[in-house]
């Protein structure tokens, strides 16, 4: 039994001392390259500062630009109020009041037609003229543009979806495994309609808060990174490496 115990410490001081090498060779590595840039210039300075999931440009600019982040930001306060007012109400009336989409369409067409009926008669009458009622064209460059952004993002998502299941990324496969878990647990909790509007709220919240304390959840945000690699090392070194990757590729080959 002592001689069981003595064999386990110093696999387990091995394995840290594998661990902590690791980490300094990457500390030392980075240290190395960042000796070649002047201290006091301003790449120098930009390179020491770490930003959430390592982005380069402004939130705005991750967000896409132009009106969507201009949305999501509250840069135009009524126009945000506005779109975050409307998804709540959606939310409500099929959530809550158990309203279908089927009746509220119908319904809304039938007030804006019987509207458009009686306004178009009142207006005869009084003016002896027809009301100019303009007419509405949806322009085919619009759903171009649309169709092929999404086009664009499905292959992407199917390149992904491929690179994982021929086995080539396990850091990736495993990332898409607990995303999708994730996802699974989360839908137990609440439908579809709830979720979408939950991740519409965040989209309203979350950039807004972030972008005013950027400075403060960056450092944060970099020491969960750092301890997450630590543990992604001792996972690695425990399970990942002991996978014999290389004699099943060669199985399959």
């Amino acid at each position: 039994m002592a001689e069981e115990i003595e064999k386990s410490v110093p696999a387990e001081e091995s394995l840290m001392e594998k661990i902590a090498e690791k980490i300094h060779h990457h500390d030392s590595s980075s240290s190395s390259e960042s000796e070649y840039e002047k201290p006091d210039s301003p790449s120098a300075v930009k390179a020491k500062i770490y930003r959430l999931f390592g982005r380069e440009k402004p939130v705005h600019k991750v967000l896409g630009g132009g009106k969507p982040a201009d949305v999501f930001l509250w840069r135009d306060k009524k126009l945000s109020a506005a779109v975050l007012g409307v998804a709540t109400a959606i939310w409500v009336l099929f959530e809550l009041v158990e309203y279908h989409l089927l009746s509220l369409l119908c319904h809304v067409s039938i007030l804006a037609l019987g509207g458009l009926f009686l306004w178009s008669n009142v207006h005869t009458f009084i003016n002896k003229t027809s009301p100019k009622i303009p007419e509405i064209h949806v322009p085919e460059e619009a759903f171009v543009v649309i169709a092929s952004s999404l086009r664009n993002e499905v292959n992407q998502a199917f390149v992904i979806l491929r690179s994982i299941a021929l086995g080539r990324d396990l850091k990736k496969f495993l990332m898409v495994v607990v995303g999708l878990w994730i996802i699974s647990v989360v839908g137990n909790w609440c439908n579809f309609l709830t979720l979408v509007y939950i991740c519409f709220v965040v989209l309203h919240t979350v950039p807004l808060m972030y972008e005013k304390h950027e400075d403060k959840v960056d450092p944060l945000a970099e020491k969960a990174m750092k301890e997450l690699q630590k543990q992604y090392l001792v996972f690695d070194e425990m399970v990942i490496s002991k996978i014999p990757i290389a004699s099943l590729k060669a199985k399959l080959g």
